[in-house]
C-alpha cells in the first residue's frame, strides 16, 4: 500500500456527497484524543481531481478522520503533525469511488437508514440513472431484503426531505411507515400536517404524523374504498383565500384543522353553525 502525505488544504472533503449527514461531536473528541495519543491508525482514501484550481484530491473514505486531524490543526497550527495526513489515492471511477466509501462507512460505523437512503438519491442522475441502480451499485453485498428496505426509505428522502427535521434519528421502522404512506397518496397530508404544526423537534413532528399515518393505515387495510367517487376523500383542501382545511382521524373520531389568515372564530363559528343546521 502507497501511503503519502498530503497537505490538509489539498483534499476536498465534500468532492462526493456523503452518506453521514451528522457527525456525533463526543465521538469527533474522542477521536482527536486518540490521534493526539497514539498518531493516525489508519490512511484516509483520496481520488484525484483533475481540471480543478483548488484542491487536487477529493475524499473516498476517512471524513472523520479528516476532520480531526483538521480540529487538531487548528487547535496547534504551528505541530508540523497536523498540517499533512497519511492517504491513499484510489484510481477508480466515479460510481466505484461512491462504492468504496459507501463499504467504507458501512463497515466501520452504522449509517441510519435515512443516510443509507440520501446517498442513493444524491447520486441520480449525476452518477446512476435511477435510484434502483444507485441501491444496487453501493451495496452490492446487501440483502434483497435490506436493498429493498433502502429502496422504500428512497421514497420518503425524495418526497419530505425539506419538511423533516433530524431525519436521520427515525428508525427503519419509522420510515417504512412513513414510505407506505407517501405510496398510498398521503405525501400532501403529511407535508402540510408538518409545516402546520411548526414542530420544532423530530419526535414533536412524529406526534402529528401518529395520526396521519394511522388514517394511511387503515386505508391500506381496508378492502374498499371509504369513498369510491373520483379524487375522494378529499384529505386537504386549500383556497384561494390562503385558508387551508385538513381532515384528520384521532384515536376517538374525526378533526378538522383550519389554518391561514383566514382561519378564525368566526370562521369556525359558521362552520359549526352548518354542520348543526345538517344535524
Amino acid at each position: 500500500m502507497d501511503i503519502r502525505l498530503i497537505p490538509l488544504d489539498a483534499i476536498d472533503a465534500d468532492s462526493l456527497p456523503r452518506d453521514r449527514s451528522v457527525t456525533d461531536e463526543s465521538g469527533l473528541e474522542e477521536l482527536c484524543a486518540s490521534i493526539r495519543a497514539n498518531g493516525l491508525r489508519s490512511p484516509i482514501e483520496l481520488h484525484l481531481l483533475h481540471d480543478r484550481s483548488g484542491p487536487g484530491f477529493g475524499l473516498v473514505s476517512g471524513h472523520r478522520r479528516l476532520a480531526a486531524f483538521r480540529r487538531l490543526h487548528a487547535a496547534r497550527p504551528e505541530d508540523a503533525s497536523f498540517q499533512t495526513i497519511p492517504a491513499v489515492v484510489r484510481h477508480a471511477s466515479r460510481d466505484q469511488l461512491l462504492r468504496m466509501m459507501v463499504e467504507e462507512n458501512d463497515i466501520r460505523a452504522a449509517i441510519s437508514p435515512w443516510d443509507q437512503a440520501r446517498i442513493a438519491v444524491t447520486s441520480v442522475p449525476d452518477d446512476f440513472p435511477t435510484v434502483d441502480a444507485a441501491v444496487a451499485a453501493l451495496y452490492p453485498a446487501a440483502s434483497r431484503q435490506r436493498r429493498a428496505r433502502i429502496r422504500a426509505v428512497a421514497v420518503v428522502v425524495e418526497e419530505l426531505y425539506d419538511v423533516l427535521l433530524t431525519p436521520e434519528r427515525l428508525s427503519m421502522r419509522q420510515l417504512e411507515r412513513l414510505a407506505a404512506a407517501c405510496r398510498g397518496g398521503f405525501t400532501d397530508l403529511i407535508e402540510g400536517a408538518l409545516r402546520q404544526s411548526r414542530a420544532s423537534s423530530s419526535a414533536a413532528q412524529w406526534a402529528v404524523l401518529e395520526n396521519v399515518l394511522r388514517e394511511a393505515e387503515a386505508e391500506a387495510r381496508a378492502a374498499a374504498p371509504s369513498d369510491p367517487r373520483p379524487g375522494r376523500p378529499r384529505r386537504q383542501v386549500r383556497l384561494k383565500s390562503g385558508l387551508v382545511m385538513r381532515r384528520e382521524m384521532t384515536r376517538n373520531g374525526w378533526c378538522l384543522h383550519f389554518t391561514g389568515k383566514q382561519a378564525t372564530g368566526e370562521l369556525l363559528e359558521e362552520v359549526m353553525d352548518w354542520v348543526e343546521g345538517k344535524g
